[in-house]
């Protein structure tokens, strides 16, 4: 099986929508897209505006639509940073803070942490997005167990064969919190040492070695090269530095 994360375009935040640049990048991705086999593909979209109008511009070309769920909307449950006092999303802290506490490295003991437990709708969002895409994923066979997924479908598939592609477009912090889950990671080292720039590209596929044992391996992460090859510059929204750009 195969799952594609898709960051939405450069965004205009206030009116949750893309900005020019934003559309531009999407179109770019568009022409990516059409280029895949998307008649054997299903498609998911964060409902918020600015992953629904990237993925416009590609679903329209493929005439194809999007299911939309709740729990792949952007992770977005405020605290209050303990170094500037920023009230804000979940992730951005200060490196002197976050990696001064051991359990933030820890897949389960940062739930345990003063600060991402300040704000009481946090974790229950977190396991929310768990349970949202461990049930998506038994619709395709494959069902949780333990740290990794078994493959119950009844054709024995060759070693390595991926049968099921899903996309999901969406944003940053919630490819984060996915990745997580699906990789047995602790999230606060995803969202702070992980850039995903607007409509990147990752992708994990499984793989099924032994028993239809299978488990969510990185192809690539955070892939632009449909802007690169556009000559459209990446966007730094997201970034507190300065970006490479070929």
């Amino acid at each position: 099986m195969r799952i594609i994360l898709i960051r939405h375009g450069d965004p205009d935040y206030k009116n949750d929508a893309l900005t020019e640049k934003g559309a531009r990048e999407a179109k770019l991705l568009s022409d990516r897209i059409v280029k895949w086999p998307t008649g054997e593909f299903d498609f998911y979209c964060s409902p918020l505006g600015r992953a629904k109008q990237t993925a416009s511009y590609t679903l329209e070309r493929i005439h194809k639509q999007a299911v939309t769920y709740e729990w792949m909307k952007e992770f977005s449950y405020k605290i209050e940073d303990p170094v500037t006092g920023r009230i804000g999303v979940p992730w951005d802290f200060m490196p002197e803070y976050w990696t001064e506490i051991p359990q933030m490295y820890d897949r389960e003991a940062w739930k345990k942490t003063d600060i991402y437990r300040s704000n009481p709708e946090l974790l229950p969002a977190y396991q929310e997005v768990c349970d949202g895409l461990d049930r998506l994923l038994s619709e395709y066979g494959y069902k949780r167990h333990h740290n990794y997924y078994v493959n119950t479908n009844d054709t024995q598939l060759n070693e390595n064969k991926v049968h099921d592609t899903i996309v999901i477009f969406c944003h940053l912090g919630i490819t984060c919190m996915m990745m997580s889950h699906l990789l047995g990671i602790s999230p606060v080292l995803l969202l702070h040492s992980l850039y995903l720039a607007p409509t990147s590209v990752t992708i994990f596929n499984t793989e099924e070695r032994q028993n239809n044992i299978a488990f969510f391996r990185a192809q690539v992460i955070g892939d632009t090269t449909h802007l690169t090859q556009g000559n459209e510059p990446l966007s730094d929204m997201g970034a507190f530095t300065e970006l490479f750009q070929e």
